[in-house]
């Protein structure tokens, strides 16, 4: 499919394969040894790859390209967002980490691999299952038993129809920026609905148009281990009365 794909873009875009090969830094003769299917490129290659037609690496290698342009729907198209990635000395992709200080510049950052180059990188054995990686470390209660501080490791949703309701996913949007909710679709597939697991927090809605990414919650990481023998009520109660003491040292200055 990738050979297929490869050649279909690089018309669409009216490049030679000598222009294509100076924009990913590699030989003419790759080029043709990919379209032709007689090679495969190493991932670092394919991420290049990505970047220049502006797709992300499971649509450049995944869908037949130029029958689905015929049909006129189903996946993206090129001129779309780039998900960028980094690779390790090994061609494996990283699993980039975005601390909480660094989410508002994630969201001008997400597609420009210069700011994911700097963001914080580790890796996981445990985690096999194919796609893309990515860490967000997140504040607040809304999703007690989970605390403040934890870091949620997703996997890149590409098409967010396959996630089923009540799955815990990290949202990242132009209205909420970056959140840790279980969504939920809406009848009209026109917006998520994002639930909290703390009972305090009512749900909301976010228009599918301002969702940038969307990825499936499949681990997390935390410094901070559960009470023992304590209940959600229990620890959402305890919660709120800290809230209360605070407000009334507020209001006592």
């Amino acid at each position: 499919m990738l050979s297929t794909n490869l050649k279909y873009l690089r018309k669409q875009l009216n490049l030679t394969q000598v222009q294509l090969a100076e924009k990913l830094e590699i030989k003419r003769s790759l080029i043709g040894a990919y379209e032709e299917g007689r090679a495969e490129p190493k991932l670092v290659t394919l991420v290049k790859m990505a970047q220049v037609f502006n797709l992300s690496v499971d649509e450049l290698i995944n869908p037949d390209l130029p029958n689905t342009a015929k049909g006129g729907g189903g996946r993206r198209q090129p001129n779309v967002k780039v998900l960028s990635i980094t690779v390790d000395a090994q061609d494996r992709e990283n699993i980039e980490l975005v601390p909480y200080k660094a989410s508002a510049g994630y969201l001008n950052g997400y597609s420009d691999p210069e700011f994911m180059e700097e963001l914080p990188k580790f890796r996981l054995p445990m985690i096999q299952s194919p796609g893309t990686y990515r860490a967000f470390e997140i504040k607040g209660d809304s999703m007690l038993p989970i605390p403040s501080g934890t870091v949620i490791v997703g996997r890149y949703v590409e098409n967010w129809q396959e996630i089923k309701d009540g799955t815990p996913c990290v949202v990242v949007s132009l209205q909420e920026g970056i959140v840790f909710k279980r969504i939920y679709h809406q009848q009209k597939e026109t917006a998520l609905r994002l639930h909290s697991d703390n009972p305090s927090y009512e749900p909301y809605t976010v228009a599918l148009e301002d969702v940038v990414e969307l990825w499936e919650a499949k681990a997390y990481i935390s410094t901070t281990f559960p009470l023992a023998e304590i209940s959600l009520d229990k620890l959402t109660s305890l919660v709120l009365d800290l809230q209360q003491e605070v407000k009334k040292l507020k209001t006592a200055k």
